[in-house]
């Protein structure tokens, strides 16, 4: 199944939407090294957007681009 195209511009438009919204965020961090959390997008930025993880053993602030989310190291799965 192919995978619909999206540009940066309509993460953008997607991680605005979701400012303030509890979401679960899924990080692909490499060698099958994956990390699970609830999360708050906290501000969105021209090149990266920052999230607060609601998790005790993780630390609280996280700055991500919007290239991760495009290039999948990224992933929303509960919007």
């Amino acid at each position: 199944m192919k995978k619909e195209k999206q540009s940066i511009e309509d993460i953008k438009i997607k991680l605005n939407e979701l400012k303030g919204i509890p979401i679960k965020l899924e990080i692909n961090r490499g060698r099958r090294k994956i990390d699970k959390f609830d999360a708050v997008i906290t501000d969105l930025y021209p090149s990266v957007f920052t999230v607060i993880a609601n998790e005790e053993n993780i630390n609280k602030n996280k700055t991500f681009s919007y290239l991760d989310v495009l290039c999948g190291d990224v992933k929303i799965l509960d919007a």
